[in-house]
């Protein structure tokens, strides 16, 4: 339970900090904490990567950027929860059944974070001129979780020291 713990401090943590770091692209920027949390909801249980996710990515925009923190801490953690449902055992699922998965969750969070933006920003316009980027950057966030999972090694690594 306390290693759990840990290794969900840790994916929290790095979600928090990958907040802050972003790769400008026309129409916003890159967050490479959407990798984290797509990785969390693969490793972790499906409430665990909601509350790693939701909560992360929440206290990431209260210290970076508040304005839409209410709108990740919700739509982050409904992806996360999703995913982890859909797959739910990442290391017994098929790798299509993980991809649709994370395709799933980028519907999400495109869905999610456009219904915020009209919300806070008041005007859908603006959230319309953002839907060509979050498409891309969560698919682009699906697939580097997917590649990292996958052909990095982590998903065994992850099954070894959660055994210990």
């Amino acid at each position: 339970m306390t290693k759990r713990l840990t290794y969900a401090a840790l994916f929290m943590a790095l979600t928090i900090i990958l907040s802050s770091f972003s790769i400008p692209v026309p129409g916003g920027h890159f967050y490479f904490n959407k990798v984290v949390i797509f990785l969390a909801a693969l490793i972790f249980t499906p409430t665990e990567a909601m509350l790693i996710a939701g909560i992360g990515a929440f206290l990431g925009d209260f210290f970076f950027y508040p304005a839409p923190m209410f709108v990740s801490l919700i739509v982050q953690g409904l992806v996360a929860y999703t995913i982890g449902i859909i797959v739910r055992d990442a290391r017994k699922a098929s790798k299509g059944r993980v991809f649709t998965a994370l395709l799933v969750g980028s519907v999400i969070t495109v869905v999610g974070y456009g219904l915020g933006r009209a919300f806070i920003y008041a005007t859908p316009a603006y959230a319309i001129m953002k839907l060509p980027f979050d498409i891309l950057a969560s698919i682009i966030g699906a697939v580097l979780a997917y590649i990292l999972y996958y052909l990095s090694g982590l998903s065994k690594t992850f099954q070894q020291l959660m055994k210990k």
